[in-house]
């Protein structure tokens, strides 16, 4: 007597309705934990690009000053701009021809004030770089405030 003994697999197609409510716990959870991580980034991004454009600020006056020190002229050109100097550093009013990209900032110049004030733009605070002339014998004053960013 021969017995046939049937073993029959069983075939699984997909997931449970219970490992797919696991799965979309867990990916929220990580979602909870992930986001202000990530929110975090912008404001140090924003600060970064400010601090990165105050310190092309100051190499561009370094660089139009020693071009004076050298030259002994004023105006002197950059990359076939003239920029004119004010104790031998460049004028506000001239400051921001020396940087090569400033797409993400708007620049206000104040003549009376000697002072030119970068904004950080599509922030409400105060993001901004502010260039003020040099005095005699001195350098430019820079200041930055991120404390808006």
């Amino acid at each position: 007597m021969n017995v046939i003994i049937e073993i029959r697999e069983s075939q699984q197609r997909g997931f449970t309705l219970i490992e797919l409510v696991v799965v979309i716990a867990l990916l929220g959870i990580l979602a909870a934990f992930a986001i202000p991580r990530f929110v975090g980034l912008e404001r140090e991004a924003r600060t970064a690009t400010v601090l990165g454009v105050s310190g092309s600020i100051r190499s561009t006056a370094t660089l139009a000053h020693s071009l004076w020190l050298s030259q002994e002229i004023n105006p002197v050109t950059m990359e076939g701009n003239i920029i004119n100097l004010t104790a031998g550093y460049p004028d506000a009013a001239d400051i921001a021809v020396t940087i090569a990209d400033l797409s993400s900032f708007s620049v206000m110049v104040n003549g009376a004030a000697d002072q030119a004030v970068f904004s950080k733009v599509g922030t409400s605070g105060n993001c901004e770089i502010t260039y003020n002339d040099a005095l005699v014998g001195s350098a430019p004053a820079i200041t930055v405030d991120v404390s808006g960013c």
